[in-house]
């Protein structure tokens, strides 16, 4: 996801109410490092989840097509700031369906990497941890959704 400049952030931010300013600010003062991202979701991408997701998952794609796979270390590293990136998004929206979604992307894009996940307890118990936050994610939304994510879980297991 690309930050929208300090100007398009300013003009979205004279179309909004007070109270809607006010919530934003509250919400933008519990993050540091990332506050210009946290807004530009907050004003533009908010409304759209599923577009968010989107491009979300093409930034995973892309950071994906890079993975070195023949060296375990470093492949290792590399989902590691991955999933950073990810969680940093994750965090951005708070909704445990995309934080589903998002989490099971990664996982089958690592299972689609080809990487050997038994070579490596680390990785192993990474990949492990990920399925956990799913299923984790998925047991508190509504029971339809919860029936929806299961089954989608079930074909990356």
């Amino acid at each position: 996801m690309k930050a929208a400049s300090v100007k398009d952030i300013k003009t979205e931010l004279e179309h909004q109410s007070q109270a809607k300013l006010l919530s934003l600010c509250l919400k933008l003062t519990k993050f540091k490092k990332e506050n210009k991202e946290l807004l530009t979701y907050l004003l533009f991408e908010a409304d759209n989840e599923n577009a968010y997701i989107g491009s979300v998952k093409n930034e995973i794609d892309e950071a994906f097509l890079e993975l070195n796979i023949k060296n375990l270390y470093i492949a290792k590293k590399n989902i590691r700031k991955i999933l950073r990136i990810t969680n940093r998004y994750i965090k951005y929206s708070g909704l445990k369906p995309t934080e589903a979604t998002l989490l099971m992307h990664v996982c089958r894009k690592i299972k689609e990497s080809g990487l050997a996940l038994q070579k490596s307890t680390a990785l192993t118990n990474l990949y492990a941890s990920q399925i956990k936050k799913i299923k984790a994610a998925i047991d508190t939304m509504h029971e339809d959704l919860q029936y929806d994510y299961q089954k989608e879980l079930k074909e990356i297991l």
